[in-house]
């Protein structure tokens, strides 16, 4: 479980003999290093130019680790440092992430953990909401590497 405050990111585990939360990973941060990235390569010919551009950049220079998990690939990204993708594609230009319950809250702990949060256009906590599923592209991890991502995309 993972826990962010202004500026503070708590992780605890479940000790499953006293059923309690044990602060396991007091104040993280993202590390500098950035090993992964993840995203979907089976969306690959469905994004934009600009944005396959941005994937082909981190393909050349970061290990893939895809889970398929949202919480899980965030979580390993911000254990060990990463960036997470799931861009706006053809299909849906819209995004597919939820903004009110996926993107917002991990892109808090993001930033919180000194990460970054996007959309790919503009960062995800300057949204206003204008639905409550309203969906969005989401990328998040390493602030660098998301602002390199973003660069990319944007031209």
């Amino acid at each position: 479980m993972v826990t962010a405050t202004h500026d503070s990111v708590q992780g605890f585990t479940l000790d499953p003999d006293t059923g309690l939360f044990c602060i396991t990973h007091p104040n993280l941060r993202i590390p500098e290093e950035c090993p992964y990235y993840s995203t979907n390569e089976g969306n690959f010919k469905s994004l934009d130019e600009s944005t396959q551009a941005a994937v082909t950049d981190l393909r050349n220079s970061y290990s893939l680790r895809y889970v398929g998990s949202l919480v899980a690939d965030f979580h390993r990204n911000l254990l060990k440092g990463g960036i997470f993708l799931y861009p706006a594609d053809r299909n849906r230009p819209e995004g597919r992430l939820r903004l009110m319950y996926e993107a917002n809250p991990l892109g808090f702990v993001a930033e919180q953990a000194g990460g970054a949060a996007s959309t790919g256009r503009q960062r995800i906590m300057d949204i206003v909401p204008e639905q409550l599923h309203q969906r969005t592209p989401l990328i998040l991890g390493n602030k660098d590497v998301v602002e390199k991502a973003v660069a990319t995309i944007t031209g």
